[in-house]
């Protein structure tokens, strides 16, 4: 099936209809997505995600919509898979709004290993003695 749906695409193609029309309600995208992809087959449930939307907004609101999204390809409804679509839309669209870009380098809390680096030293020491550690550092040296 190359022409496969996917969730990506849908929600590429909410963005589009945004870029067209920055004055169009949510309500009316939803509407405008249901009657381009009413008909067509459901997007697979196996690729529910935006990936490219990773590093712009945090997970908890690009992923917002998309249980509402899985409900709808599990029930075949347009209407419910739309909705969903446009709950991740809003979340995206607020949150440059609501905060500073998530990707500007004044944006710390990207460098998720930052909170638990100390943690991880410390139990790092506990679990591998030094000993053990110049043998592993001198094996992969050579």
């Amino acid at each position: 099936m190359p022409d496969q749906t996917t969730v990506s695409n849908i929600f590429r193609r909410a963005l589009a209809i945004r870029e067209s029309n920055a004055n169009i309600s949510y309500k009316d995208i939803k509407s405008q997505i249901i009657s381009e992809f009413d008909g067509k087959p459901f997007p697979s449930s196996a690729q529910l995600t935006i990936p490219e939307y990773d590093n712009i907004a945090p997970e908890e609101d690009w992923t917002a919509g998309l249980p509402v999204v899985l409900r709808g390809i599990q029930t075949e409804d347009w209407a419910e898979i739309a909705h969903g679509i446009i709950i991740s839309l809003e979340q995206v669209e607020n949150f440059p709004k609501e905060s500073m870009r998530e990707d500007a380098p004044e944006k710390e809390w990207r460098n998720r290993h930052k909170g638990i680096a100390e943690a991880e030293a410390k139990n790092l020491s506990k679990w591998m003695p030094e000993e053990l550690m110049a043998m592993a550092r001198k094996n992969v040296k050579s």
